[in-house]
């Protein structure tokens, strides 16, 4: 087992958000890695590389709008064999809609609603890496 601090990925679309996570999630003791989802949706970011390098054990994912655009974006990296088994704390500006696009069973963490509520990422984010198989 290994001394290092859990690695949480934020894939976000706002500078300003993906800074704040960043510092809250730091300051709670992990150690993040960040990507905007635009990047990785233009695979300006290779995201099978990130995973396998840094090797996060959970990832905070925003659904921005179009939300069904997105989530579309969102199943098709949850299928990425890299990512199979990762546990997923989802953020949107609408938990409604996300939900009705989502559709019942799926197996996500959390869906937090901006404005966040921080304390409830980072506590579902702990939920997230506790049960991650190493």
């Amino acid at each position: 087992m290994s001394d290092r601090p859990p690695v949480v990925a934020v894939f976000n679309t706002s500078q300003d958000t993906v800074d704040m996570l960043r510092i809250v999630l730091e300051h709670a003791g992990f150690v993040v890695v960040l990507a905007f989802t635009y990047d990785l949706r233009d695979h300006k970011v290779d995201i099978e590389a990130l995973m396998r390098q840094d090797q996060p054990s959970a990832v905070i994912y925003d659904i921005a709008p179009p939300y069904e655009d997105n989530w579309r974006l969102f199943k098709h990296i949850c299928a990425m064999p890299v990512m199979q088994g990762m546990k997923y704390v989802v953020t949107t500006t609408n938990v409604k809609r996300v939900q009705a696009v989502a559709g019942p069973g799926q197996e996500l963490i959390e869906i937090v609603g901006k404005p966040y509520d921080l304390d409830l990422i980072v506590e579902a984010v702990k939920a997230a890496t506790a049960s991650a198989v190493f």
